[in-house]
Order: structure tokens, then sequence, then C-alpha cells
């Protein structure tokens, strides 16, 4: 029996130094094997010096499925998965079909929650958002209620979409909305249209993510927030602004990977369909002419013949360039019908190869590893080029990721970004809120992830180094201890999250071996190596044998400690 006994001092610098220690483990470049903490004499901070390995150990089709294509493992998932198939790849096979036949799925607990939070803005179509917050606002633009009016169904989509990655059974959904949001990133306070943010997520970006991307391409060209936070609404024939059309190419299509620099545009070289292998700055300025016109129906001041104030797309043909142009070789004449310059630009781009690469690499980016292997992101731009029509392209392509060797093989490959990590924590403690307090939100802004507010049209990125710096994990870890010792309040709204981890966990169970056994294999699913386990007994243990019944006292006081340290261990960063 293990008799080794620490300080109340030791205890919390173990518990704290672990945690954080892990977690930057977990994230710096190169896999990392799980680390047990020493403390150093005289009270000092330990050293910490991970030791880096080549690879991960495979594990179980359960773990890494619902890590990739959920907000994290809630208690029963496993236990649901497995009961799918008598083998991993029919496991596998029968959950990425469920997932992507999402009117399929009963949705009725999380839809009794949403209805319980009380959304007061979310069910109003675009042209309702419009009219009531911003065109119609009842408030002093002085007042405070102006600005707490007009930004209500942006705040609202924010609490929504914690509510849904938290508690919506329709997971990989809700993992693709924050894919593509990412991908077509439109920031929260972009000029003219906070309130549209709602409209945006629901109407272009939900409505077609399992559909066709030339669809989901031009609902996004059109939406107004995309318009105003692109620069699209002011340009002209009498000045193009070329923001919109150089971030439809660089980010949104054929990406900087099919970038030719500045080159004559007559001389790039062309595929068997006569179209540019990739493109060069000028492509870029036509396509900015192509668009010239399109803009948001929004003459609140009533200064513009032909103007209204519906917040609707409206194509405006006094400020559209009517000359011929020349876009990726493909010559566009001049005085085409209404839209069609801007349609062909959009047609060229979403059936180029360069397209379906760029798209099929960022998907496997995000389902596989940071850098996915060459065969399965082939395989991906293959079938978005096969179904290219299809009104279900996306669903294809996914299938093709999801069920390929490269996923079944990528465990190790990706870890979790700051919003994964704290949704991941609220499943897996089974937390409980309605709607989530602003503390949860502030937590988000200090790990670096904000919801809807990377300010860049890149989106926030989703790549390991990208999130492996000390102040995003001591956040991490300070939200761990938010969420496991429930003081995540907020006084104002009097809204809470709940995690009461005491009534979870078993009556009988109370050693702490038995204690970290038991939460060690609730929220990892597996076991950890000896080494990580004795640390974490430790921690419950304090001044106890670590086999010693321990009183209800303590182990109330002491398991959320025990728990946060096992929240920030490397296996759970990773995902």
């Amino acid at each position: 029996m293990q008799t080794k006994k620490i300080t109340r001092r030791d205890f919390l610098k173990l518990s704290g130094s672990l945690a954080a220690a892990s977690a930057l483990a977990a994230c710096v470049p190169g896999e990392q094997s799980p680390v047990a903490i020493p403390l150093e004499a005289g009270g000092q901070s330990p050293v910490i010096e991970p030791e880096i390995q080549t690879t991960l150990p495979p594990v179980p089709m359960a773990i890494l499925a619902l890590n990739r294509l959920t907000f994290g493992i809630r208690p029963g998932d496993v236990d649901a998965f497995n009961a799918l198939g008598s083998n991993e790849s029919e496991r596998l096979q029968n959950f990425v079909a469920q997932q992507l036949n999402p009117e399929a799925m009963d949705d009725s607990e999380f839809e009794n929650r949403h209805a319980r939070a009380g959304f007061e803005t979310l069910h109003k179509s675009h042209e309702q958002l419009y009219a009531d917050h911003i065109a119609s606002n009842p408030y002093s633009s002085n007042d405070d209620a102006y600005w707490q009016w007009y930004s209500q169904p942006a705040y609202e989509l924010v609490d929504e979409t914690v509510l849904r990655a938290v508690y919506s059974k329709k997971q990989l959904v809700e993992v693709l909305v924050d894919f593509w949001h990412n991908h077509f990133n439109v920031f929260f306070w972009q000029d003219d249209g906070v309130p549209l943010l709602a409209s945006y997520n629901r109407d272009a970006l939900r409505k077609h993510m399992l559909g066709n991307f030339r669809q989901m391409l031009e609902a996004v060209a059109k939406h107004p927030s995309m318009l105003y936070y692109l620069n699209q609404n002011n340009s002209s024939d009498a000045g193009p602004n070329e923001n919109f059309a150089r971030e439809l190419f660089e980010l949104h299509t054929l990406g900087a990977e099919n970038y030719l620099g500045v080159r004559d545009p007559n001389a790039v070289e062309k595929d068997s369909n006569n179209i540019a292998i990739g493109y060069v700055d000028n492509d870029v300025y036509e396509a900015a002419r192509c668009f010239t016109g399109w803009r948001v129906d929004d003459d609140l001041g009533d200064w513009e013949d032909g103007v209204e104030k519906t917040g609707n797309f409206l194509y405006h043909k006094p400020w559209h360039d009517r000359f011929n142009k020349l876009v990726l070789g493909r010559y566009i004449p001049a005085d085409q019908e209404d839209l069609k310059d801007g349609y062909d630009v959009l047609d060229l781009l979403a059936s180029h190869p360069g397209t379906a690469r760029h798209i099929a690499r960022k998907l496997c980016r995000r389902f596989i590893s940071d850098a996915p292997p060459e065969t399965v992101v082939q395989a991906a731009a293959s079938t978005f080029l096969q179904y290219k029509d299809a009104p279900d392209q996306l669903k294809h392509v996914m299938e093709t990721i999801l069920l390929s060797a490269e996923f079944k093989a990528s465990w190790g490959g990706k870890v979790k970004r700051p919003f994964e990590a704290a949704t991941s924590m609220m499943r897996t403690l089974n937390s409980d809120f309605t709607r989530p307090p602003g503390s949860l939100h502030w937590m988000l802004s200090l790990m670096g992830q904000r919801l809807f507010e990377r300010r860049s049209p890149d989106g926030y990125p989703d790549t390991r180094e990208a999130w492996a710096t000390s102040m995003s994990l001591l956040y991490r870890w300070n939200l761990a201890v938010g969420l496991a010792e429930n003081w995540l309040d907020d006084e104002t709204t009097g809204y809470t999250i709940r995690s009461d981890t005491f009534a979870q966990t078993p009556a009988e169970i109370r050693t702490a071996s038995a204690l970290a056994d038991y939460w060690i294999q609730r929220i990892l699913n597996q076991t950890l190596p000896e080494s990580s386990r004795n640390a974490i007994i430790a921690v419950m243990a304090q001044e106890y044998n670590w086999d010693e019944p321990l009183t209800e006292e303590h182990v109330r006081y002491v398991l959320p400690a025990m728990i946060e340290v096992i929240l920030m261990s490397p296996d759970f960063q990773w995902r």
C-alpha cells in the first residue's frame, strides 16, 4: 500500500503545475508522452522536461471518432458508439452515417433545453433582424439600450452556439458549422450588420454545410455580413474594392497554395479545360470588377434612388462595371445580363481543381492532422470534383475523409483548440446550464478564441502551434478550475454552470486510488501510465494513504482539484 504523504502546500503546487505543464507538453510540436511532475526541494516550482516521442499509441475507434466528430465525449457516448457494430470499421461507418443524416436524429432533449433558454431573436428572418434591430431600433443611439438591442441577436447566437456544442446530438453538424465559419470568417463586430450574424450562421452556413459548395459560396458572397465585412458594399465601377475578391481567391476557394504571384495572366499555364492552373494578382483585380454593384439594400437615410432598406442583397446595376474582363484565362464579355459576371467567377472557382484541393486539405487538417497525408487530400479533392454539381456534394466529401484509412490511423494528429477544450470539459463533467454565463465567454477570450471574434478574415488557426502558448494554457487550467469548482456564475444575468462531480461519483468509491481510477476512466475513457496515475492519486490522497478510506468532507473538498488535473492531462488535450 502506498504511504507517500505531501503537504497541503505541495498538494496545491502539484495539482496546478502538473495540469498546466501536462497541457503544455501535449501542445508543443512533436507528440508528447504523459508526464509526472516531481516537486523540487525548497518549495520552488518544478522543472518541466517533457519526454518527446514520435508517435502516440493507438486508441479504440470510439475515442478517436468521438473526439474528432464531436465537441467531446459525454458519459455513455462510448458505450453507444460501441453498440453500433460488431467491429471498429462497422461502428465508425454507422456513426458517420448517423451524423451525416442529422434530420433523422431525435434531438428533442436539446430542443427542450433550447426552448427554456428563452432566446428572443434567433427565430427572426433576415429581413426581420434588419428591420427590428437596424432600420427601426426603438432606442436612442446615445442610450446603452440601443446597443444592447442592436447586438442582441449576435450575442444570442454566441450563447446558442455553446448550447448546441454541449447538448445537441447532432455533433458533426456543430463541428462543421464551426469549421465553415472559420473558413468564411466574419468578425462579430463588423461594421453595420452585427445583428445579421445570426442569419449568416443559419442561412449561409448551416443551410449548405452538407450540401453544394457552389451554392454555399454564392450564399456567402451575397450575405450582407460578408458584404459589409470585406467592404464589398461600397465597391463600384468608379472605385472597385478588391478586399472581397482577394479573400475569395486566397481564403475561400483556391487558397494561397494556388497563388502564382505577379505574372502576365496570358502567360499562365492552362488545364485541359483551358482554365488557368492558378491565379495571379490580375485575376483578383478583374474579379473585383465582376462583383461591382454587389451590395446591400440599406439606404437608411433615403438618399439613393433604387435603393430601399430591406437589408437584403442588392445588385445595383448603376455601380456595375459593364466592360469585358479576363479571369483565370476565361474571357468575360461586356454587357452580360445582371449578376452574370459575378456568377461566372463563382462558377470558375467552385469547379477549379485547385479549389477542390484547398477545401479538401482544410477539411483533412480539421479532421485528420495538422499536416494531413496527401493521399487522403487527393481522394477528398477527387470526390469534391466528382460531385461538384450534386446537392449533397460536401456530404460525399466528408464520407471520403471520415471513412479513410488515414482517418482511422490519425490519433495524435490534433489537439483541442480553446473552444473545443471548454466544451469537452463541460460534456465530460455533465455540466448543467441553460444559458452560459458571461464568465465563460470571458475565459474563451483570455484563451484566445472568443466565438466569432477573429478580426482577420482567415479565421482562427487550426494547428497545434497556434495554441501552444503559456497564457492560453494557463487560462485553460483556470477554466477547468471554474467548471469543476462551480464559480463560473454571472451575477448580472443569473446564468450559472453547475458540475456536481461529487454526486456523479459512486458512493462506494472512497479511496484515493479508486477515485483516481474512476475519474481517469470517466474523463479519458482509458488508463494512464503508472507515473501519471500515481501523480493524480497523490493529489487526491494528500496526507492520507492511497488505499485508505477517505472522509466525505475530504472527498468533497479535494475531488474537484483531482478532476482538474485529469482535465489538463496531455491525454485530454488530444482531439
